[in-house]
């Protein structure tokens, strides 16, 4: 099990600040949602956190260990990453491209173990591509290939798993059948982060979220304490339902607060 503590971060692109000053600590066993508006710093928190962007302030620490001081591989065999809009430009099967996920652990040259063999095979039998095997990537519909990049990243076994809207083209099922394989992986003792878009999904599934809006935590807790009328509004200028059906948080979003043309609230 891994503990992530993210102190004081604030990180840049293009020369723009994205995040400012952002903290938060998570543990294994929940599984965490990061939400927010389009533009909110999602996408590079999750950058920052996994290393591939160095923050100019703050840091990130993986078991009291600043991720900016651990080699590439060893954060890749601690650290599975799926990042938004992952594409796949070579012509691999299914199988292949899942067993990407043990090079980490794979010296160089050397041929996948019995035990890789078992990780792969575990990964696809859970995200249901098993019967994509043999199949092209790059000719696989959007929403197999979403799935086969999902059963990659499991099959790195890695403590701690960020995955970067992994609902992306999944049709509805299969959005649930991932948001489940994610809390199982939660409640299996991994660190579990997932960027999300879909407030429904978040509130089903997350025990913990966090809701950034422009490059700021704003709220931080339980979905009932963070998606209230009030921080929907301010953040995603929105009016939206809240309850529950079958005994199942739902959110749901009505209109826009503001008309067409208004500024948005800050």
């Amino acid at each position: 099990m891994v503990s992530l503590s993210i102190d004081g971060l604030s990180a840049a692109l293009g020369g723009r600040m994205v995040l400012h000053g952002i903290d938060a600590r998570i543990e294994p066993g929940k599984l965490i949602g990061v939400i927010g508006p389009n533009g909110a710093g999602k996408s590079t928190l999750a950058r920052a956190i996994t290393g591939l962007i160095r923050p100019t302030a703050g840091e990130v620490l993986l078991d009291r260990t600043s991720v900016s001081s651990l080699t590439r591989t060893a954060l890749a065999r601690r650290i599975a990453y799926l990042p938004q809009g992952q594409t796949v430009h070579w012509p691999l099967t299914a199988e292949r491209l899942v067993a990407l996920g043990r090079l980490p652990h794979l010296a160089p040259f050397s041929a996948l173990s019995a035990d890789d063999l078992a990780a792969i095979d575990r990964s696809m039998k859970r995200c249901e591509v098993n019967d994509l095997r043999g199949r092209i990537t790059t000719e696989l519909s959007g929403g197999e290939r979403a799935r086969v990049l999902i059963a990659r990243a499991l099959a790195v076994q890695a403590p701690a798993l960020i995955v970067d809207e992994p609902l992306a083209a999944l049709d509805p099922g299969h959005q649930l059948q991932i948001m489940d394989l994610l809390r199982e992986e939660a409640r299996a003792g991994a660190l579990v982060i997932a960027v999300l878009h879909d407030l429904a999904m978040a509130t089903r599934f997350c025990d913990r979220l966090l809701l950034i809006h422009e490059g700021r935590v704003v709220a931080d807790g339980a979905p009932s304490e963070v998606l209230t009328a009030e921080n929907l509004h301010h953040c995603y200028d929105i009016r939206a339902w809240t309850g529950s059906i079958e005994d199942q948080p739902v959110v749901l979003p009505l209109a826009r607060s503001s008309p067409p043309g208004a500024a948005k609230p800050r």
